[in-house]
């Protein structure tokens, strides 16, 4: 029997309202859908990631409860922002390794918006001291991380994040990996379309892609001092 396929048109239009009528009001009164139309085929889709995940690595928890577990509430911290819109107008999930508190923490990631739609991985926003672990593990390891760098460009992920404008404090300015070193994130991403994630082949290819970036979460794990088998 075909799988059927996590996320329907609906779950985009949702989202598509929402970024239109941002208010408590607006999302009170459409709650229900909000839960049936986002929500739930969400949590679903988290559910049915966690077998094949741990195939991948049995280290990274994907968790289908609707509260404190792999789904990023849709609900704003608008305490330190210009910003006052209450609602995320985008869903997400983060399948972070089992060491981790936090978003700042190594993962796999899924974003789901009406204009934007990818699957990353690696370490978003490290703290200084995971940072200043990784930026050592690519100097003690160099061949180790060019090889990742090399083949996670190979699988068609796309390195991002944020860089530093000058080496960071006790880097050389000549290193021959000084711009990998001077990277504040360890990412890799692969965008897809809105026709792919509806599509019932979507979570293998989002397996795949978690997959594809592997290599590099393996690296970023265990320069923080964590397993990854």
């Amino acid at each position: 029997m075909a799988r059927q396929a996590h996320f329907a048109p609906e779950f985009f239009e949702f989202l598509t309202d929402l970024a239109d009528n941002n208010t408590r009001e607006w999302f009170q009164s459409n709650k229900d859908r909000y839960r049936r139309e986002v929500q739930e085929p969400l949590l679903r889709f988290i559910s049915d990631v966690a077998e094949p995940l741990s195939e991948i690595s049995p280290r990274f928890v994907a968790d289908p409860r609707p509260t404190g577990g792999s789904m990023f509430r849709i609900y704003r911290d608008v305490r330190f922002s210009k910003d006052k819109s209450p609602y995320k107008t985008h869903a997400a999930a983060q399948f972070r390794h089992q060491e981790g508190k936090d978003a700042h923490t190594p993962c796999f990631y899924l974003h789901l918006s009406p204009t934007e739609i990818f699957a990353g991985a690696g370490l978003w926003h490290p703290p200084g001291p995971a940072l200043g672990l990784i930026r050592e593990a690519i100097v003690e390891q160099p061949e180790l991380w060019t090889e990742v760098v090399a083949e996670t460009r190979a699988e068609g992920l796309a390195l991002g994040g944020d860089s530093l404008k000058r080496p960071p404090r006790g880097f050389a300015a000549d290193h021959p990996l000084i711009e990998h070193l001077k990277r504040k994130d360890f990412i890799c991403s692969r965008s897809f379309t809105q026709k792919q994630a509806t599509s019932p082949g979507f979570l293998e290819r989002y397996i795949d892609t978690c997959r594809s970036g592997s290599a590099l979460v393996r690296f970023i794990t265990e320069a923080v001092g964590h397993d990854y088998d």
